[in-house]
């Protein structure tokens, strides 16, 4: 039986907020530079770096370097965000899961390397705790008063509650980043969730309106995620009883960015899909939960601040590939994928 796919009704704002940002071209890229074993290398100075857009070397306008969160400049320090995903895991894995970050939380004594606040995604939205704090006694305080219950979302089973779960993920995910471009600062945000459904591979025939609104969605979201300076990390609370399957690893076959409505697919926008081109990290295959989330956070103990002016684009939503590179042999750079880029204003021409 074949399905038609309509999605949802999320856009009707996005791009107007799109749009407002499309005069200011200048673009910020945290840039993780890493050794063959992950270890993060730091003293590298602006003339180790070239920034390729759509493979075209680029001017770098700034640079800072970060160390332990913070920059020599005036930059705010990094902030950490764990996203407890209570929609996407059942009850028993929401609890498991909650047991990892208290075992994160609690380590040096409860002494964060952060700034790091919990943020709690439900049927009802997504939720703080509180300010972000470096005291992780509190936090774990607080985590002991949310009880977390089962999701709602069950009145439709099957196909079309996977799209309930699509949708909700991907309006909550762009409101969250939303609220968060209004802060300065770097984030981190440790999504602990096997992620929501991807919905490419089962037999649905997808109108072109469709494909029109999954390729939207992917535009703000990244456009949004930018603004916001989230960098998104997915920590599967699942570990190895996930990863002997093929699920972990579907995701990969998205990870080439869209560049056009007609060749969007539901995969496009998996969760896993969207913390990768972010330049996070997928962390799908172990048990150690508060190790991987830990893995993260490592991500701001090292790390480089580079701006440039984006190129505009022949029409709109315009994809260009970014590529960072360090002169450095054995290294390799790690940041978000590309933006999508708008035509110049007409009074600019």
């Amino acid at each position: 039986m074949s399905m038609r796919w309509m999605g949802g009704i999320l856009l009707c704002s996005w791009l107007v907020f799109g749009q407002q940002g499309s005069a200011n071209r200048q673009i910020t890229l945290d840039v993780a530079v890493a050794d063959k074993s992950g270890k993060p290398v730091g003293g590298l100075q602006q003339a180790d770096f070239t920034l390729l857009d759509n493979k075209q070397p680029q001017r770098i306008t700034s640079f800072q370097a970060v160390v332990g969160g913070t920059a020599a400049a005036a930059d705010p320090p990094v902030e950490a965000v764990l996203l407890i995903d209570e929609v996407n895991a059942s009850f028993m894995n929401v609890a498991s899961e909650r047991d990892s970050i208290v075992k994160f939380l609690g380590r040096n004594g409860g002494k964060l390397a952060l700034p790091t606040s919990m943020v709690f995604f439900s049927d009802n939205g997504i939720t703080d705790s509180e300010a972000a704090t470096r005291d992780g006694n509190a936090l774990i305080a607080k985590l002991n008063e949310r009880e977390a219950g089962l999701r709602s979302i069950r009145r439709s089973q099957g196909f079309y509650g996977a799209q309930e779960r699509l949708d909700l993920g991907l309006r909550k995910l762009a409101e969250f980043a939303e609220r968060e471009a209004t802060k300065p600062g770097r984030k981190l945000v440790v999504w602990i969730s096997p992620g929501w459904p991807l919905l490419s591979g089962v037999e649905v025939d997808l109108t072109e309106k469709a494909r029109q609104w999954v390729f939207d969605s992917i535009v703000a979201l990244s456009d949004r995620l930018r603004w916001a300076r989230i960098t998104l990390y997915v920590v599967d609370p699942l570990g190895m009883s996930d990863a002997v399957g093929l699920r972990t690893a579907y995701y990969k076959q998205f990870l080439k960015p869209v560049a056009k409505a007609s060749r969007a697919e539901p995969g496009d926008v998996g969760l896993q899909v969207l913390a990768s081109q972010s330049g996070g990290l997928v962390l799908n295959s172990s048990n150690d939960v508060a190790g991987e989330i830990e893995k993260c956070v490592a991500d701001a103990s090292s790390f480089y601040v580079l701006t440039f002016d984006g190129l505009p684009g022949d029409g709109p939503d315009e994809f260009h590939a970014i590529e960072v590179k360090t002169g450095k042999p054995g290294v390799a750079a790690r940041t978000r994928a590309g933006y999508y880029a708008q035509p110049e204003p007409a009074a600019a021409r």
